[in-house]
């Protein structure tokens, strides 16, 4: 879905009810002599301001995030819990413990739990306990990589689910997680819907690949880059070190080639980005093995950077199933570039030296960085305040530098991609000096 094809109607956010009960924050910002506005559901972020005049998506936007004067629930009553679902991302845990401080410590929330292993957590069957959330349980946190509420994929049925949150009267589920979580938490709400349950669902964001719909961006994004940086510049030391040296870096990004692009611009010594969204041909006098072929004669080494999901034309006639969501699974592309690589110049009779590296898992497990853990303890709090104010079938995330609530739905429609016609991807052109790599007449 472009910005072109939004309706206002679709950025509508859902709330439980009217809110009656003044909130806490009101209290405490008069005790400490603090002033803070709070805001309303008419504060709004444009979805595109660079639109202007009659143009009906210039009018277009979402709801700003923050506390509200009132609140849907009381916190004396509420039960909370929070569940982490996928692959591991730097800052999962800054965003648990984000969220927790502010049920906590601010709205005066005293119930909160996590579900262990994503949604398996609220399966019966699995056998994996609740966790209390307090402050014991979250202390020195912040930061830390992997998950300590432990992590899942795949599908449970959302009906088994709503038992259990009935059962243990939750009033609030957090589901951080990537666009199947998303899925799944759309679907947990039209059961609660279906049931007549007041129960608030909100999602925070989480995919390491930045391929969320209407987030500017996700949290362990900005780790994930300065990490891969690192890594394509010791495989640039490689390359420089060798007679015929080529640093060859497999990076994350199944459909979305951001943190490929991306941590090609943090570390301008990589000539060729190979991402997703731009198809390319191997064979051929235009093809990415006669440019790499070029690169070597003239400069004797080389680094390549490709994204996890590049090239998949050349696995199309190989089956390798699917994942446990559902995915489908990838062909190895940087093995394949490999054994490419190596066969193209053995047969050329032109001596390299080639150092594969695929850092994948690392990086996914890395403790967050300072600009990830600031936006985590960000998501966690505003999350916080819509839940409070019983707000529902959102996501929490950043949109142009304001953190907004967006509806679920639109994230689940589609993913988001580099634009080989925007900025970044010019920028990563310019910086490889790499043309395009496909054939005429070719496809």
């Amino acid at each position: 879905m472009s910005h072109h094809e939004l309706t206002a109607e679709e950025t509508v956010v859902e709330n439980l009810g009217v809110r009656k009960i003044d909130s806490p924050l009101a209290g405490r910002m008069a005790a400490q002599k603090v002033e803070r506005r709070f805001l309303s559901d008419d504060d709004r972020v444009l979805v595109n301001p660079l639109i202007t005049g009659d143009n009906p998506i210039s009018k277009i936007s979402f709801e700003r995030a923050g506390p509200r004067r009132e609140i849907y629930f009381d916190p004396s009553k509420v039960k909370a819990a929070i569940v982490t679902c996928g692959g591991l991302c730097p800052g999962i845990n800054s965003v648990v413990r984000a969220v927790v401080l502010e049920l906590h410590y601010i709205y005066g929330v005293r119930n909160i739990v996590g579900a262990r292993f994503g949604f398996q957590g609220f399966i019966p069957d699995y056998g994996h306990p609740f966790v209390d959330l307090d402050a014991s349980f979250i202390a020195g946190t912040h930061g830390r990589g992997g998950s300590l509420l432990g992590i899942s994929r795949g599908h449970q049925d959302p009906t088994r689910i709503v038992d259990t949150l009935e059962m243990m009267n939750i009033n609030i589920l957090f589901t951080i997680g990537g666009d199947g979580t998303m899925r799944g938490a759309l679907a947990i709400k039209k059961e609660l819907d279906n049931r007549g349950l007041k129960l608030a669902v909100v999602g925070i964001p989480k995919t390491i690949d930045n391929d969320i719909r209407f987030a500017q961006s996700t949290f362990g994004f900005a780790t994930a880059v300065e990490a891969a940086a690192k890594v394509i510049h010791g495989a640039h030391n490689e390359a420089i070190s060798a007679e015929g040296g080529i640093g060859l870096v497999k990076l994350m990004g199944r459909h979305s080639g951001f943190v490929a692009a991306t941590a090609t611009l943090a570390h301008p010594d990589v000539n060729f980005c190979l991402i997703p969204e731009a198809d390319f041909d191997m064979e051929g006098e235009h093809g990415f093995l006669n440019a790499l072929e070029k690169r070597i004669m003239e400069r004797d080494h080389a680094v390549i950077v490709v994204a996890e999901g590049a090239g998949q034309k050349y696995f199309e006639d190989q089956h390798y199933g699917l994942d446990a969501s559902g995915n489908i699974r990838l062909g190895d592309i940087g093995i394949f570039l490999k054994e490419k690589i190596e066969g193209h110049f053995a047969k050329q009779d032109i001596p390299i030296d080639l150092k594969y590296i695929d850092p994948s898992y690392t990086i996914r497990s890395l403790p967050a960085n300072a600009t990830d853990r600031i936006y985590c303890s960000f998501l966690g709090q505003q999350a916080a305040h819509a839940a409070m104010a019983g707000k529902t079938g959102i996501m929490v995330t950043m949109w142009h530098d304001q953190m907004v609530y967006v509806p679920m739905k639109l994230s689940a429609r589609k993913r988001r991609q580099v634009d080989t016609r925007g900025r970044l991807w010019h920028a990563v052109l310019e910086t490889t000096g790499q043309m395009t790599m496909i054939n005429p007449g070719a496809g």
